[in-house]
Parts: structure tokens; C-alpha cells; sequence
């Protein structure tokens, strides 16, 4: 009897057997969670040099782009081969980025340290303490200060510092581990750095390499959305990491001036955490203003209400002005979107999540709306959110 097939019932047969397949994995991969989670630590921990490559090389590439394009074009005037003008221009890009890590780590650092020092030895004494204290009392009365406040206050203080004396003794191995794990990352960030050379050399022979895969295994369709999806990816990424951290330097540099000139205590080490902060949208400003705050508050108080005053006026500069110059609109994301952004994935992710939280979504946001928009399309329906409002309620931000 000839056996015939049914390629509905076999299809069927080749689902249920790939589902009881997957069930099956999946059941061996829960029972043996902790192995196979130490073998992704382990292969993660392999592959750090070459994430920290691929991070240097992104924020490097539009560098070596200008350099290749505006400086050694124009200078050897198109004399000199393709491999020798990047050869040139990645030798510039690294010179350049070593001279300024070089400023940091020689003229920055150092003064924010001997700040950070400098702090430590002008908190107040007892006596100080008991002084302004009396001065308040004096002046006003019906705050009804207690008379053993002041040494509640110190002997709490003391008891905190001998509790952190004692934390530090016991996590003394702790700090040996994190030491040799400092040492581990020290020479994963240079094998990243050796790394990010090549990829900067080869970076277009590996766009085309991917792109060919994409093709050799994909639909055409679908690999040229995937193609548009990275072009937009790397353009929101691009405008905006790139554009708020030159924002951000620039802010500094600002705020390091604007506090020499006003003679604030601490300039350099204030400028810096203003600067840093200054990367997360809309939060920045306050995150870095409070403790710049309590630092020249503890130096000069009157001084610290100037600084506030200067810090509003500056952070006005750079959301109304200076910001919107650099950055432009590259996320396409309303305020509240940003401000959605920051909140979700800095709840999520922490400070890191606060910086890349806003192009992240901004890209789920396009994708979004790009579904959206080909879906009313194919409805024939208007894709306009004025169309949708009410006659009664209509919308007011047109």
C-alpha cells in the first residue's frame, strides 16, 4: 500500500515537534540555571575588550570621519591611497583623544581631588557648631533650639564615622578583590582600545559583511527595513550622544568660567560635576546643583545662594539656546516623552539608563509610529492626530 503524505497534518507534526523541543530545552536550561548562567557571565566576561571596542569605536568614528574627510582630503588633496589616509586619520583620531584624556587625567583630576581632600578638613568643630548655635538663639529666639541639640547632632556624627571605620576594616578583602578586578579591566580596556583600531579600519568592510549575511538568510524586504532600522539607530544615537557631550563640555567649561569670575570655592571640582551631570536631559541640572550646592554652602553660605542664581541662568542658556543649537530635533520626542524616557529607564537601568533612555525610546517611538502610520494607510485613513480630535476638544499644540 503506498503511504501517502498530508503536508497539513505534517506541518502540524513539525510544530508540535518543535514546541516539544522547545519546551524541553527550555525545562533542561531552568533546572540548570546557575550553570548555564555562569557559562554567559563567563563568555560575557570574554567578550568585554570587544564591547569596550565597539563603544570607543562609535563615539571615535565620527571623529575620524571629520579628520579623514576635512583635514587629510584636504591636505594631501586626494595624492595619498584610501588605506593610507584612514592609516593617518585613525593616528590623528587617537592622538587627538589621548591629548585631552591626557588634559583630564594631568590638570582636572588632580585639582578635583585636592578639592574632595580640602572638604574633609573644613567641616565645623564642636565649638563652631555650639557658636552659631548660640548666634541662632539669639537671633531667633522662637526657634526654641534645645540646649543638648548640638551634642545629639555630634555624638550621631561620631557614631556614624566610627560605624564607617569599622565597614571599611571589614570589607578590607572586598577592596583586594575589587583591586585585582581594576587590574582585569585595565588590560580589558586596552585590548579594547588595540581592538577599536582594527574596527575603525575595517569598519565599512563589516557593514557590508553583515549586510551581505542579512541578505543570504533574510527576505530582500526585510532586510532593507532592518537597514533603514539601523541607519535610523545610528543616526538618533549618533546626533544625540555625540551632541549632548559636546553640549555638556561646553556647559562646563561655562560654568568653570562663570565661577572663576565670581570667585565661587571649589570651581574646578564644581564645573566638573556640573558638567557630568549635565549628560542626563532635564534632571541633570538638578542632580548636579544640589551637591555643588552643599559643597560651597559649607565654604561660604551667600555664595551658595549666588551659585543657584548663576546655575538657573545657566541651565536657561543650555535648554533655550545652546542645547537646541547642537542637539536640534535629534530624537523627534516631546517633552513629555523625554521626561517618560528619563524616569522609566533610569528606574530601570539607573544613571545609564537616564543618558541612553531618550534615544532608546525615541527609536521604539519612531518604530512605532511607523507601524502606526502604514496601518492607517492601508485602512486609507487620515494619519494626522488633529483628524482624531474632537470638534468640542480640539487639539491646542498645532
Amino acid at each position: 500500500m503506498k503511504f501517502e503524505w498530508n503536508k497539513r497534518y505534517l506541518t502540524l507534526s513539525i510544530y508540535a515537534f518543535l514546541v516539544l523541543a522547545a519546551a524541553i530545552v527550555f525545562s533542561a536550561l531552568v533546572r540548570n540555571f546557575s550553570t548555564v548562567w555562569g557559562f554567559v557571565s563567563g563568555v560575557g566576561k570574554l567578550l568585554q575588550p570587544f564591547v569596550y571596542a565597539f563603544v570607543l569605536a562609535y563615539l571615535l568614528s565620527p571623529v575620524l570621519m571629520f579628520f579623514e574627510r576635512k583635514v587629510v582630503a584636504k591636505l594631501f588633496k586626494n595624492k595619498i591611497t584610501p588605506k593610507t589616509s584612514r592609516v593617518i586619520s585613525i593616528i590623528i583620531t587617537y592622538i587627538v583623544a589621548l591629548v585631552i584624556l591626557s588634559a583630564f587625567v594631568w590638570v582636572v583630576l588632580p585639582q578635583v581631588v585636592s578639592s574632595i581632600t580640602g572638604l574633609a578638613g573644613i567641616f565645623p568643630t564642636t565649638d563652631q557648631v555650639n557658636g552659631w548655635v548660640s548666634q541662632l538663639r539669639e537671633t531667633f529666639p522662637w526657634l526654641n533650639i534645645p540646649s543638648d541639640a548640638v551634642q545629639q547632632v555630634m555624638t550621631y556624627v561620631e557614631k556614624v564615622l566610627i560605624d564607617l571605620s569599622n565597614q571599611l576594616i571589614q570589607s578590607i578583602p572586598s577592596i583586594i578583590g575589587y583591586a585585582s578586578k581594576f587590574t582585569t579591566g585595565l588590560i580589558n580596556v586596552l585590548v579594547g582600545v588595540i581592538v577599536s583600531i582594527y574596527m575603525l579600519y575595517n569598519k565599512e568592510r563589516f557593514f557590508a559583511q553583515i549586510k551581505k549575511a542579512l541578505y543570504a538568510f533574510l527576505p530582500a524586504e526585510r532586510t532593507n527595513n532592518i537597514i533603514v532600522l539601523a541607519n535610523d539607530t545610528n543616526r538618533v544615537f549618533t546626533g544625540f550622544i555625540m551632541g549632548k557631550l559636546l553640549d555638556s563640555l561646553i556647559i562646563g567649561i561655562i560654568c568653570f568660567i562663570g565661577l572663576t569670575l565670581l570667585k565661587m570655592p571649589y570651581a574646578v571640582l564644581v564645573s566638573v560635576i556640573v558638567g557630568v551631570t549635565n549628560v542626563i536631559p532635564y534632571f541633570g541640572p538638578f542632580i548636579g546643583a544640589i551637591p555643588s550646592f552643599f559643597i560651597i554652602l559649607i565654604v561660604d553660605p551667600l555664595k551658595s545662594i549666588w551659585f543657584l542664581v548663576f546655575i538657573l541662568i545657566l541651565q536657561q542658556f543650555d535648554g533655550n539656546v545652546l542645547g537646541p543649537k547642537i542637539l536640534g530635533d535629534s530624537t523627534g520626542l516631546s517633552s513629555f516623552w523625554v521626561i517618560f524616557a528619563i524616569i522609566i529607564f533610569g528606574g530601570i537601568f539607573g544613571v545609564l539608563g537616564m543618558f541612553v533612555g531618550v534615544p532608546v525610546f525615541a527609536l521604539i517611538y519612531s518604530f512605532a509610529r511607523s507601524i502606526i502610520i502604514r496601518r492607517l494607510k492601508a485602512k486609507e485613513m487620515p494619519i494626522e492626530s488633529e483628524q482624531y480630535a474632537s470638534e468640542k476638544n480640539p487639539l491646542i499644540d498645532k
